[in-house]
């Protein structure tokens, strides 16, 4: 399998900007630029783009462990944060929220672990990684 997306930059890097695109078509030219990125403008950035395949991976992952065990999930819900800092993406963390059926803490702690260096942007990610979850 293979996926891909476009970017397409114009201009200097502050005064400049460009559009995304994908390959399933969700992105269809979204903007973005340095104030979408470093301060507050409109439009969307590398480093929310990857915390939320980060989160979308490894919630997905987490589903897979614990559909093969078995347990019914109710919903998770994880949200992505990435640090930029000095120009390096220096962690990623994800905050999870389950609702999962009869499963105690210590297996949904050990499959959420599981999940955080299995799925494939985890792997990809060289940086630190962290997941704070709560079970509901």
């Amino acid at each position: 399998m293979k996926r891909h997306a476009t970017a397409i930059w114009k201009g200097s890097i502050k005064e400049g900007n460009g559009t995304l695109s994908s390959q399933s078509g969700v992105l269809d030219n979204t903007q973005y630029s340095f104030k979408s990125r470093f301060e507050e403008g409109k439009g969307t950035n590398p480093e929310e783009l990857i915390a939320a395949a980060h989160a979308g991976c490894f919630a997905m992952q987490l589903s897979a462990f614990l559909t093969e065990e078995d347990f019914e999930i109710g919903s998770l819900e994880a949200k992505g944060e990435i640090t930029l800092k000095d120009g390096n993406i220096t962690k990623s963390h994800i905050t999870l929220e389950a609702k999962i059926d009869n499963i105690d803490q210590e297996k949904f702690d050990e499959l959420v672990n599981k999940a955080k260096k299995q799925c494939p942007v985890s792997k990809l990610l060289d940086t630190a990684i962290s997941v704070e979850s709560s079970l509901h």
